[in-house]
């Protein structure tokens, strides 16, 4: 049977209103998003190296690292997911493999960049991108790549950072005129700078909203006003995540024990009930003896 949710995700982009893509990092973050009824999830690079491998996120993880956890999050979640495919990990055949690899995991959309190989984080400084034209040849061969049209390619653009906005909107528009279906400039700093964003194109815009990153993080009627239709929230969850598990390591180390711990937990016979417990139970009693 063929994957629906690509088609899901490219009709839902028609509709009008701001998608919002909560970052998902693990195989637990994503089943807990998944059953929120979100119209899309985005498998965060920076937060999917740092639960898998324990590195940075600084071109260290390989496509075979990487496409496999497309593939676990992808075939578990019912919500369509959005995966970061990188540089697409190397030269024009790499990318045509990456974006074959990640449509056939299950992926709804691969977001590529336009930065040197290996990458560093968005928003983390020392960043360097390829010539424009190097990157319009790859978003091109990511378009010729893919089996579906549903299956959607969202070009980013690191340049702002280092060559400004006006080079950024020129490389977007390059992006968009190669076979691009969403265009991703990183890093704008200012609400202007995200205002001209908005009105320089027609395809769908993704706003990266990352707390204490370079961008400011606006509500999603600021987003839709400035001509935003997709944002992603890739590391809200992750350092939420990690704020709560930094307190109850330090009560733990503090006092050797749970009890008055300073962090509201979740429930465990809930965990259990989302880690799909309760068909073990029913399977165990169908086949008991």
């Amino acid at each position: 049977m063929a994957n629906s949710k690509p088609a899901q995700l490219h009709e839902r982009l028609k509709q009008p209103g701001l998608v919002t893509a909560p970052g998902v990092y693990d195989m637990v973050s994503l089943r807990l998003a998944d059953s929120f009824g979100f119209d899309a999830l985005y498998m965060t690079g920076f937060g999917a190296v740092a639960s898998h491998l324990g590195l940075p996120d600084a071109g260290l993880a390989t496509y075979s690292d990487m496409v496999s956890r497309v593939g676990a999050m992808a075939k578990m979640a019912r919500t369509p997911l959005i995966a970061d495919g990188d540089t697409g990990y190397g030269g024009l055949l790499n990318v045509r493999h990456t974006v074959q690899g990640y449509e056939l995991a299950g992926a709804s959309a691969i977001q590529l960049e336009d930065q040197e190989f290996p990458k560093k984080c968005g928003h983390t400084p020392g960043r360097r991108v390829i010539p424009m034209a190097d990157m319009v040849k790859k978003i091109k061969v990511a378009a010729e790549a893919r089996q579906s049209k549903d299956f959607l390619i969202i070009a980013r653009t690191d340049s702002r950072t280092t060559l400004g906005l006006d080079e950024a909107l020129r490389r977007a528009e390059a992006y968009a005129k190669a076979g691009a279906d969403i265009l991703f400039v990183e890093s704008p700093e200012t609400e202007e700078e995200m205002r001209k964003i908005g009105a320089s194109f027609d395809l769908p815009l993704l706003a990266n909203m990352v707390e204490k990153g370079r961008t400011p993080v606006l509500s999603k009627a600021d987003l839709e006003a400035l001509g935003f239709k997709l944002a992603i929230f890739p590391v809200t969850a992750l350092l939420a995540g990690v704020q709560a598990m930094t307190k109850v390591y330090q009560h733990f180390k503090s006092t050797g024990s749970s009890t008055s711990n300073p962090v509201d937990l979740y429930d465990f016979t809930d965990l259990t009930k989302l880690m799909g417990f309760e068909d073990v139970w029913e399977f165990d009693k169908r086949h008991a003896d």
